[in-house]
């Protein structure tokens, strides 16, 4: 079953990904990248995990778009995918990269400080 969810799930993350960035035509949209997606074992549900570049109020704008065309975006994955029951959709902001991006400046302050 986990090779089965890990494969559902690396092909939802590339459609949506593609229908993120060709077909959906939302303005409120910004820089927004899908970067995991964890679908429950009995296939209802999917948390989709979104890495999204802005100002705070970017980011909220973003999110409440996605989380307003989820059900869009679901009905396009059932036009796309071979499966027989597409999961609903759970949309998530993920910050790992955002931290990631916060660590490496504290540690280049920090190099900075020790230089004479």
């Amino acid at each position: 079953m986990s090779q089965r969810t890990d494969r559902l799930d690396s092909q939802i993350r590339a459609e949506l990904a593609e229908l993120l960035h060709r077909e959906m035509k939302d303005p409120r949209v910004g820089f927004a990248t899908i970067t995991r997606v964890e679908t429950a074992r009995d296939l209802g549900t999917a948390k989709v995990w979104v890495s999204i570049m802005g100002t705070e109020a970017e980011r909220e704008q973003t999110m409440k778009a996605l989380t307003d065309a989820a059900p869009w975006l679901r009905r396009q994955l059932g036009r796309r995918l071979t499966v027989r029951h597409i999961p609903q959709l759970i949309i998530r902001h993920d910050d790992s990269i955002e931290a990631g991006d916060r660590v490496l400046r504290l540690l280049h302050e920090l190099e900075d400080e020790g230089r004479p």
